[in-house]
């Protein structure tokens, strides 16, 4: 008799799939630039000192945007140390030329002045960091050594040195590199511990167990990774050229007294200080926003790119 198979009952399990390791795609990205960035956008003072940055660069590229009038052209004596008037708002230098003018067209000087020793430090300043902080050992005792003793030189001294040796060729070259060849050794300070600190994540370690040279490494690695302290820095040493340049013009040993600059319109004011103080205030004033702003935009951006100081708002 054949043996009869005993049906088995399965009940019926709803089941559901749940996606543990599931990326999540639409979460945000983020990253340390991403981050900055949404910190940035929420600060008015952000947006505030971006605007007057666009103006000023503005100004610098385009001055004819700004004035019609021209600032050498139409000085008259019989307006000298006048007041506002029609197409002319801030009134007359010494000379007779338009104030508003003058400030307008001398942006162009003390930005061109501004970025090339900006470029000049931070180039300097980048390559000595770099590799004083990547390759160690001898290298960079002696390249600490050589910033230690830039670094003990006060750049405007040495751009008051180097403007009155090279007398004969003032111009914004000359006073760029005068500038910015004497003040790289912070910046160089500031590189050298970030790479020092970029070279020991495991993205290093595995470029070299790939058979990247450490040069190569230390090129396409770890100064990207290294490069925002940089940026900060660059925008700080921007203001700080600006106000050398007036400074080093102001004393007249910066650009010819025929540059139009606003150190160069202050020390030309200071003459008739007491009967038309304007033609001084304005320059200054000038000059005290520009850098203002730039200090600003860079102190906001060095709280976006820390965490830390992200954390304790």
């Amino acid at each position: 008799m054949p043996a009869t198979r005993a049906d088995h009952y399965v009940a019926d399990v709803a089941t559901q799939t749940v996606a543990v390791d599931a990326v999540r795609v639409s979460e945000k990205t983020s990253n340390l630039w991403l981050d900055a960035w949404r910190d940035l956008r929420r600060r008015p003072l952000f947006w505030i000192s971006l605007v007057i940055v666009i103006v000023i660069i503005a100004m610098a590229v385009l001055p004819q945007l700004f004035t019609q009038q021209s600032p050498t052209l139409n000085c008259e004596l019989s307006n000298s140390n006048g007041g506002p008037a029609a197409g002319h708002p801030l009134g007359f230098t010494f000379q007779g030329c338009d104030i508003w003018a003058r400030i307008v067209y001398g942006t162009r000087t003390s930005m061109v002045v501004g970025l090339l020793s900006t470029i000049i430090g931070s180039g300097i300043g980048l390559i000595m960091g770099a590799l004083a902080g990547f390759y160690g050992g001898w290298l960079d005792s002696v390249l600490s050594r050589i910033g230690d003793i830039f670094f003990s030189i006060p750049y405007i001294l040495a751009a008051v040195v180097v403007m009155s040796v090279f007398s004969s060729s003032r111009n914004e070259l000359t006073l760029a590199f005068a500038i910015g060849g004497f003040a790289w050794a912070s910046t160089a300070r500031v590189v050298r511990a970030e790479v020092m600190r970029v070279k020991q994540n495991d993205f290093v370690m595995a470029s070299r167990a790939l058979g990247r040279s450490r040069f190569s490494t230390m090129v396409t690695h770890v100064v990207p990774n290294a490069i925002a302290p940089l940026l900060v820095i660059a925008t700080l040493s921007l203001a700080g050229a600006i106000v050398a340049e007036a400074t080093l013009s102001f004393l007249g040993v910066g650009l010819p007294s025929s540059t139009m600059s606003w150190g160069n319109d202050i020390g030309q004011a200071q003459q008739s200080l007491k009967v038309a103080p304007m033609g001084l205030i304005y320059p200054s004033i000038a000059l005290t926003v520009t850098v203002l702003a730039f200090i600003m935009l860079g102190e906001l951006v060095r709280d976006a790119l820390d965490p830390r100081a992200r954390a304790q708002r």
